[in-house]
């Protein structure tokens, strides 16, 4: 899933097998520490792999701070409405286990897949939020968006 350069598009540059692997590594050591993080994604039909989805603190550095919800899927899982149940899922999951009062995610300007999902799971978006990444070089990449969740305000 992260060596493939369309599942990397709003990401950066694909990444290598050992570079996958040690984010895995470091995923599973930030959960087991907060008790919160990312899940794998399979299908509950064949148990296939559809990627990744979850909770995860914000960057320091970021210009806000809080929890953000994410996903990403492999190609083939795409246009089957699993992003939106797994966020759907990790809402839930923040909102009614952590107690959080408020989730966000962020993308890239240009990932409107991903700016859709959250508005379908109802997240909205304040453009005077949007930022600049600042851990990402200058080009297309570095422009982002912000959506926010509340809690008790979700659909």
């Amino acid at each position: 899933m992260n060596a493939d350069p369309e599942v990397r598009e709003h990401l950066g540059e694909p990444l290598t097998r050992k570079q996958s692997d040690d984010e895995v590594a470091r995923m599973r050591a930030e959960f087991d520490a907060r008790g919160f993080g990312w899940w794998a994604l399979e299908s509950r039909g064949t148990g296939e792999f559809l990627g990744r989805a979850g909770l995860d603190a914000v960057d320091g550095g970021m210009p806000f701070a809080g929890v953000d919800v994410g996903w990403r899927l492999v190609r083939s899982a795409w246009g089957h409405g699993y992003a939106t149940e797994a966020g759907l899922a990790c809402l839930a999951f923040g909102f009614e286990s952590l107690g959080l009062p408020e989730i966000l995610a962020s993308t890239t300007v240009g990932n409107l897949r991903s700016q859709a999902v959250m508005r379908r799971i109802g997240m909205t978006r304040n453009p005077a939020d949007d930022f600049e990444d600042p851990s990402v070089p200058e080009g297309p990449l570095r422009r982002c968006v912000l959506y926010r969740a509340r809690a008790g305000s979700r659909r």
